[in-house]
């Protein structure tokens, strides 16, 4: 094999090629070094005394299905600039790898579209190599997100594992990336996120996130002054959870009374929207007879409905208007949990109305919500955190097949 054909297949330029030899199913080439890279790894001198070598292998892409492994005599040299004693740089691999860069960038493409195991077992490596590989680049392009672009951001929570194990996210509305990730969801854990935030110079025009007291407090302590809008997919949330509250109450007493409840499983019929039922299953019937059999339950369903009308008009004053409304009607009907509800809302009004302002929401999150739960579940869990909020940060540019 010429020198030449080793440059165009392998990448390696100052090399020259000596032999070749097959080993067990793997092709081993031999090279030497030429001049030009006996130097001094720290100031680049050729002034330089030799001080023995050591043979140093390392992987590179594969030649059909077979491994190839380069092995190098590598100097080692004392240099008369800098009074270091050192291995030379072979260029081709970085310090303390045992495989070549040009592998290491096979191994990145492929994993792409196959998942990491898939890799390792193409490349006849370990798991471990490639997740290695795949950490260090995400560590590299998304482990220091540039915050200085910020115009909107929003803040939520997701679900690591059970028993209340949750991770923070914060989100650049604008683009639609990930620009911190941590553990828990207290206000501290955002601090690190705030003090990066401030020294990046970044103006802050809208935060978009849900009634956590926490995140709110948060955000008045460190960004004084700017506009929180709370998302409304999370008040209709909210009046959901208040609507199955009352569902559940109403279907106990009418068990405890021995009478047969047509609310056994009319939960998810309640909380669909109307143009959402289903035909083909009588939902539409079955949401009828639920409705018929308590006042309370049709009166919290309807203002359930008309709770959505607040962020479907025309303006800010319109919108405040159909709020103070539906709060003046909450407060009057004597259900608690309709009552409680009304409380909530006019307590958080500005925050609702915000929106009008500034039209964001958390709904691009919820978006990389259901990436991180899909890439959670294909790769069967992680129990790297780092390298789970790493692939956090880049699952924006992820246009395949989410991968684990």
């Amino acid at each position: 094999m010429s020198t030449s054909l080793m440059y165009h297949a392998f990448g390696m330029h100052g090399y020259t090629y000596v032999h070749q030899k097959f080993l067990a199913g793997n092709i081993v080439f031999k090279v030497q070094p030429k001049p030009r890279l006996i130097r001094c790894s720290h100031c680049k001198s050729k002034k330089i005394i030799k001080r023995g070598q050591f043979e140093r292998w390392v992987k590179t892409v594969p030649i059909g299905n077979k491994p190839v492994w380069i092995v190098i005599p590598v100097p080692r040299v004392e240099c008369r600039k800098c009074g270091l004693i050192r291995r030379i740089d072979i260029q081709i691999a970085d310090r303390r790898r045992w495989y070549t860069r040009a592998f290491e960038r096979l191994a990145l493409f492929l994993a792409r579209s196959m998942t990491l195991k898939d890799v390792a077992g193409f490349l006849e490596v370990g798991w471990d190599t490639i997740k290695d590989i795949k950490k260090r680049y995400l560590g590299r392009k998304f482990g220091s997100p540039r915050l200085k672009d910020l115009k909107y951001i929003a803040i939520d929570e997701f679900s690591v594992r059970k028993n209340h194990k949750y991770m923070t996210v914060v989100l650049d509305i604008v683009s639609g990336a990930a620009v911190y990730v941590v553990e828990g969801k207290e206000a501290e854990v955002l601090e690190p996120f705030w003090k990066r935030l401030k020294s990046s110079g970044a103006r802050i025009e809208g935060v978009a996130t849900d009634m956590s007291k926490a995140y709110i407090s948060s955000v008045h302590q460190n960004l004084p002054g700017t506009p929180i809008v709370f998302d409304h997919f999370h008040v209709v949330r909210l009046m959901n959870e208040k609507l199955s509250k009352i569902r559940r109450t109403l279907h106990k007493e009418l068990s405890r009374a021995g009478e047969k409840s047509v609310l056994k499983g009319a939960r998810w019929v309640l909380l669909k929207n109307p143009e959402n039922l289903d035909p083909d299953r009588d939902e539409k019937k079955r949401l009828e007879e639920a409705l018929e059999m308590n006042e309370s339950l049709a009166m919290a369903y309807y203002m359930k409905e008309d709770l959505r009308q607040i962020w479907m008009q025309p303006d800010k004053r319109q919108a405040s208007m159909v709020l103070d409304d539906w709060i003046a009607r909450a407060e009057a009907s004597g259900v608690y949990q309709l009552m409680k509800m009304g409380r909530t809302l006019a307590k958080y009004r500005h925050g609702i109305l915000a929106y009008y302002d500034h039209p964001i929401s958390t709904g691009p999150l919820e978006g990389l919500n259901n990436k991180i739960k899909t890439l959670k579940r294909q790769a069967y869990g992680f129990r790297d955190m780092e390298f789970f909020k790493l692939r956090i940060l880049g699952i924006h540019e992820s246009k395949y097949a989410l991968t684990g």
